[in-house]
């Protein structure tokens, strides 16, 4: 009777265990398949979480040189941000308007006299054909196309992204206090420390990227106005939002500034495409190294990889993004990892 109730013992604990592992095996399943189907919401809390990071990192400068108590900073840190926008568009906006209008107007022209070109080189035709035979083209046209058709639409994202980061910059600490108690009591602490760690690297980052858009905005204007090239106000523009994204953005930015050189002559869409050239060079060279140094140290070969990886992953989103991840995944490393292994070895 009694090696019965043991043997019935056993069988109980042993199919609840079954049960158990099934149990946790189906949530976790049910949990990545639920990350997987809404991962654009993430993009959309990293996205919001960078422009929070620019909002305080700007309020920080206005304390320093005003004074100001920190929930002043903040409102002027936002209302300026808004109103210098209004202000760029206010004076500028109606050229900008013209000349994007008066773009979009020419392209299906502009593409026609470069097909015509294209079919009178003989050499720049074949290639053409070669790469038009292989896959490229097809492999990079789901991905341009799953930035504009995301979810709720590019302006849509970007309606969503600046609420959120308007929340997070209202209350950070509120939102950084609900992550941290998800944790282990014991790793609260190092929990917090991460968080910091991960927007001061981001705040670094942020600004060591908006000061190489702002110069590539200003040498490709110079640039393009030598040249004498029409509508270079949009053109510069679009070069230093493009800027941006590192590797991929400068050469996406080209072929818009080609098409309407061409359209003047091939002489002056291959000065452009040199002036471009020459753009890149000075921002990786000089300008790039120079922001590392002072600001945030991030492997050129890494960026290209992570924007590859995030971007076959994520679509265009995940390209845009892909530098401020690796600057969080970098961070998680050297403090959950690397800072653990020298403290050991020591």
């Amino acid at each position: 009777m009694e090696q019965q109730n043991s043997s019935s013992n056993v069988s109980g604990t042993f199919t609840a265990k079954v049960w158990t592992a099934v149990g946790i095996t189906a949530l976790t399943l049910i949990i990545l398949l639920l990350s997987w189907k809404a991962i654009q919401v993430f993009l959309f809390i990293l996205a919001g979480t960078i422009l929070a990071v620019y909002f305080h990192g700007f309020a920080g400068l206005i304390a320093r040189k005003t004074k100001l108590t920190k929930k002043w900073s903040l409102a002027v840190s936002i209302l300026s941000s808004v109103l210098f926008l209004f202000g760029i568009f206010w004076l500028v906006g109606a050229r900008i308007t013209n000349e994007a209008i008066e773009f979009a107007d020419k392209v299906p022209q502009l593409l026609e006299d470069a097909k015509r070109y294209l079919e009178s080189n003989q050499n720049i035709k074949s290639a053409y054909e070669q790469l038009a035979s292989s896959q490229t083209l097809q492999k990079a046209s789901p991905l341009v196309g799953s930035f504009f058709n995301s979810t709720l639409g590019l302006f849509g994202d970007l309606y969503v992204v600046l609420f959120i980061g308007v929340f997070f910059t209202a209350a950070p600490e509120l939102y950084k206090k609900g992550i941290v108690k998800l944790l282990p009591a014991k790793a609260r602490a190092e929990g917090a420390h991460i968080i910091d760690v991960t927007a001061e690297n981001l705040r670094a980052w942020l600004k060591g990227m908006l000061f190489s858009m702002l110069v590539v905005f200003v040498l490709t204007s110079i640039g393009l106005v030598a040249l004498g090239i029409d509508l270079w106000l949009i053109l510069a523009l679009i070069a230093g939002l493009l800027s941006f994204i590192p590797n991929f953005g400068p050469i996406i930015a080209i072929l818009p500034a080609a098409l309407v050189a061409l359209s003047q002559s091939p002489i002056t869409a291959v000065w452009v495409i040199l002036l471009y050239c020459l753009v890149q060079v000075v921002e990786s060279n000089f300008i790039t190294p120079l922001v590392q140094q002072e600001l945030i140290n991030t492997p050129p070969a890494l960026i290209i990889i992570a924007q590859i990886f995030i971007g076959i992953w994520l679509g265009g989103w995940g390209v845009v993004l892909a530098t401020p991840i690796l600057v969080i995944v970098m961070v998680l490393v050297n403090e959950l990892y690397v800072k653990r292994q020298d403290k050991y070895l020591s």
